[in-house]
C-alpha cells in the first residue's frame, strides 16, 4: 500500500523555526518530523510514499533521500499553489496518486506504527478515519461527530457538546474509497473559497453519506505539531520510542490531553 503525505506548508505559527525550513523538517528528538513518518510508516509495512512538497521544496527532497527507509520507495510531488492554498489542493495536486488504495498522512502529525495497522484491519468502509479523543478541544481541533462507529460529521466548527474526538491526521482510503473521495475533492473545488478549504471537507461530504468509519486511537501514542508549544508534547512521545521500556500509552496520554 502506498502512502500520501501532505507537507507542502511552511507551519508560519511556528516561526522562527519554520523561517528557512518547512514544519516537516522541524526536529524532534534528533530526527525530522518527516523522517519519523517514513520509519513509522515502512514499520507499518508502507512500500511506497509520496509527499507533497511546497515551501523549502529542496530540503525536503533532501530528506527523503537521506532518510528513505530500506524496501520503501519515496519521491516528492511539487504544488506550486502551497504559499496560497490550503491542503485540499495539496490533495488535487496529488489526484493522480490516487488511483489506488491509499494513506493519506498530515505533514505534521507523529504516530506509531499501530495507528497504521488498526485502520487497514478496521471494518470495510471506503474510508477510514483515525480518531483520539480528549477532554476539552479547541478551535484548532479536526473536530468529529460519530454515531455507531461512523463519521457523521467533521470540521473545526462543529458545535463542541456533540464531538466525539478529533481526526488526528491518518485516514485511509479504499476500494471505492479514492474514486469517491476524488469526486468530492472535485466538488469543494468548484466552490469558491476551495483555496481556503482543508481536505477534511471532502471526506465531511462522505461521512454525510454514511461511508466513514471512525476509527479509535486512543490507546496508541500520536501528536500534531502546531505550535510551538506542541513540540515538547511530540518530544515526549518520541522519546518513549527511542526508549522503548518506557510506557507508550502513558506518553500518548500526556500528547494528547
Amino acid at each position: 500500500m502506498k502512502a500520501i503525505v501532505l507537507s507542502a506548508g511552511q507551519g508560519r505559527r511556528l516561526l522562527p523555526l519554520t523561517a528557512t525550513r518547512p514544519k516537516c523538517l522541524i526536529e524532534v528528538c534528533g530526527r525530522s518530523v518527516l523522517e519519523w513518518q517514513l520509519r513509522t510508516l515502512a514499520e507499518a509495512g508502507i512500500t511506497a510514499v509520496t509527499v507533497v512538497v511546497g515551501f523549502a521544496a529542496d530540503a525536503v527532497e533532501r530528506c527523503l533521500i537521506e532518510h528513505c527507509p530500506r524496501g520503501m520507495e519515496a519521491r516528492a510531488l511539487f504544488n506550486p499553489l502551497y504559499d496560497r492554498a490550503d491542503n485540499l489542493v495539496s490533495c488535487i495536486a496529488a489526484r493522480g496518486e490516487m488511483s489506488e488504495d491509499f494513506l493519506l498522512v498530515n505533514g505534521d502529525t507523529l504516530f506509531e506504527p499501530v495507528v497504521v495497522r488498526r485502520l487497514r484491519a478496521s471494518p470495510s468502509d471506503p474510508v477510514v478515519v483515525a480518531v483520539g479523543s480528549k477532554a476539552l478541544y479547541d478551535a484548532d481541533d479536526m473536530k468529529v461527530i460519530c454515531r455507531n462507529g461512523r463519521v457523521t460529521r467533521i470540521g473545526k466548527d462543529l458545535p463542541v457538546g456533540e464531538v466525539g474526538g478529533e481526526a488526528i491526521g491518518v485516514s485511509l482510503f479504499r476500494g471505492a474509497g479514492p474514486r469517491l473521495f476524488g469526486e468530492a475533492l472535485d466538488e469543494v473545488a468548484d466552490e469558491p473559497d476551495a483555496h481556503r478549504r482543508w481536505y477534511l471537507s471532502a471526506v465531511d461530504r462522505l461521512a454525510a453519506r454514511g461511508l466513514v468509519h471512525a476509527e479509535s486511537v486512543d490507546d496508541a501514542g500520536w501528536a500534531e505539531i502546531d505550535y510551538p508549544h506542541d513540540l515538547e508534547r511530540a518530544s515526549a512521545l518520541a522519546s518513549a520510542w527511542d526508549h522503548p521500556g518506557a510506557p507508550a500509552a502513558a506518553a500518548a496520554d500526556t500528547v494528547t490531553t
